[in-house]
């Protein structure tokens, strides 16, 4: 079988789309900007699934991500005028569906485009038979071989349900160099690369700590992985495109999300403290030595349910007695309700500052929220007794919103079932079905045992300063539990890093950690450790358990607290 690309030893793959609601302009600034040989789109996170869970219920022939759609309307000509192949997972909850929109597209448009798709990862129907409760969605992450046999049948056109995020580049590079279900090394390589570049602009400079560093981050390029036939990648982007393509911006990817040094995945684990990053050029880091085992037996499955609805009122406190203001709002709001909530939270955010030279910075912000199966317990029923509250409570009341009705959310949670129960099935352009087996060889998955730390720096004058100021760090969310990776860029800051930041120390610079289970992981290879924090964000993004759902600025404050630093290295 001919290769993916004219280049036997080297696949190029770019990406063009993070999540969904993306840059719509991505697919067409890629296929234009240069050359590639596969564009993947990553269009599925937790809340995704929900959203996509919803409209499946509203019509059951949607369910997949419509943007996609429209993009492909606009660049499948250029694509396919350009030898490119594409692969999403924009399938969502109906890849089945996507395809023969995506068939009905390209005949509209006169066309010639050989679509495949990937299904099986819907376990809906036999939820319960798997001991998966009664979600509304059940979606196991698959592998990459069901998109790598479509790619091999001549697909210019790939759509998935729920794979992980890498496969959306180990299936095209296996295609194309041929890989065996054994060879972990070069499959683990690929799986680092899809996960740097999965998130688009993420590893291009955007959301980047140290981003004041950077010279046009106005409009970052969205990536492009070199694969090698080793495994081994160049991280780059397209020549003329924005933000940048450093160590540190592909670090940053590389930490987000993580857990331990064993990332797991349904076709290989990948052994994140074997990764090593070089600088080798302008906006080109080199991604080598990544070392793979064989994939744990299980698959995971990402669970949504409805949890009930919710609703929420912002109370603005200004000026004097801020606290005794929320007091009282608090008390009366919970004394005047014609029935309490399941739940009712309130959070007080001191945003005010003493003798203020404006009114907003003299204010605080007291969130209530409140949840219930009850949509009646969460709407009017609660948002008219707050604005009931204007001319009775503190002075100077004030709210942020009118009264309005509760909302639905989701729950996540993930799940696990014995890969071997699960059929991956690769529709090939011309409708043929096959049935890809799960890997044959299978490891239980253990803790990686702990590194042995650098020796630490000698003691020496040391000076208060935010954390941030030497350390980088990026933060995100799986499920309930938060993740924080940082990392610094030389060896005398990693021996005081690696014993600095421990988890006690951890707890105290970030106070709502403190009771929760928190574990970390040394990564050396990478100057990098990661925090993972359990039960931080209550039962998923969805949930908003907290004002920031998704970790998103964790990180960032973290490396805002002053700690005693070396002089030495600042």
């Amino acid at each position: 079988m001919a290769g993916l690309a004219a280049d036997p030893e080297v696949i190029r793959i770019g990406n063009c789309s993070g999540f969904y609601g993306d840059r719509a302009s991505a697919m067409r600034e890629m296929l234009s900007d240069g050359q590639l040989d596969v564009l993947t789109g990553d269009y599925l996170a937790e809340l995704t699934m929900l959203i996509l869970g919803r409209d499946r219920m509203k019509d059951p022939n949607l369910g997949y991500a419509k943007t996609f759609v429209r993009q492909l309307e606009d660049c499948l000509g250029l694509a396919l005028e350009r030898g490119v192949r594409i692969v999403a997972n924009a399938g969502g909850l109906n890849p089945a569906g996507l395809a023969q929109r995506v068939r009905e597209l390209a005949h509209k448009l006169g066309l010639p485009a050989r679509v495949a798709h990937v299904e099986g990862d819907d376990l809906l129907a036999r939820a319960a038979e798997l001991g998966l409760g009664s979600p509304l969605t059940a979606n196991a992450y698959l592998g990459a071989w069901g998109i790598a046999a479509c790619l091999s049948a001549g697909a210019d056109v790939v759509v998935t349900g729920r794979v992980t995020d890498a496969a959306l580049v180990v299936g095209p590079a296996a295609a194309h160099f041929g890989w065996g279900r054994t060879d972990f090394d070069a499959l683990a390589g690929a799986v680092v690369a899809g996960h740097v570049i999965e998130c688009g602009t993420q590893a291009t400079g955007g959301n980047f700590a140290f981003f004041t560093e950077l010279e046009d981050l106005d409009r970052p390029g969205f990536p492009i992985a070199e694969v090698r036939r080793d495994g081994s990648s160049v991280i780059t982007k397209h020549t003329g495109t924005g933000g940048a393509v450093t160590v540190d911006t592909v670090a940053a990817q590389l930490m987000y999300e993580v857990q331990g040094a064993r990332y797991a995945g349904p076709d290989v684990t990948t052994r994140l403290d074997s990764v090593r990053l070089t600088q080798q050029g302008p906006d080109r880091v080199l991604v080598e030595g990544v070392a793979g085992e064989a994939p744990p037996p299980t698959l995971k499955v990402s669970l949504n349910t409805l949890g009930g609805f919710r609703n929420e009122m912002t109370f603005v406190l200004t000026g004097l007695e801020i606290e005794a203001k929320a007091r009282l709002a608090q008390r009366q709001l919970e004394r005047w309700l014609p029935v309490r909530p399941a739940e009712l939270d309130w959070t007080l955010a001191r945003l005010d500052r003493p003798d203020a030279d404006t009114e907003e910075r003299a204010s605080a912000l007291l969130r209530c929220v409140v949840r219930d199966p009850d949509p009646n317990k969460v709407g009017r029923a609660f948002s008219n007794v707050a604005v009931e509250l204007a001319l009775a409570s503190y002075p100077g009341f004030t709210l942020t919103s009118p009264p309005g009705n509760g909302s639905p959310y989701g729950v996540f949670t993930p799940g696990y079932v014995d890969a071997a129960a699960v059929t991956q099935t690769a529709v090939l352009p011309d409708g043929t079905r096959v049935d890809i087996e799960s890997s044959s060889e299978k490891i239980e998955l253990v803790e990686v045992a702990q590194p042995d730390l650098p020796d630490p720096l000698p003691r020496g004058e040391t000076r208060r300063a935010p954390l941030g100021t030497i350390v980088l760090a990026r933060s995100g969310d799986k499920g309930g539990n938060a993740n924080i990776g940082v990392w610094v860029r030389t060896d005398a800051q990693w021996r005081w890093l690696a014993h600095a930041l421990t988890v006690d120390a951890l707890r105290l610079l970030l106070p709502e950690t403190a009771e929760l289970t928190i574990t970390r992981h040394v990564l050396p290879n990478l100057r990098a450790l990661n925090f993972v924090v359990e039960g931080l964000l209550g039962q998923g993004v969805a949930y908003q358990a907290r004002f920031d759902p998704q970790a998103k600025g964790l990180g960032e404050w973290l490396r805002s607290r002053h700690v005693d630093i070396p002089v030495e290295l600042l």
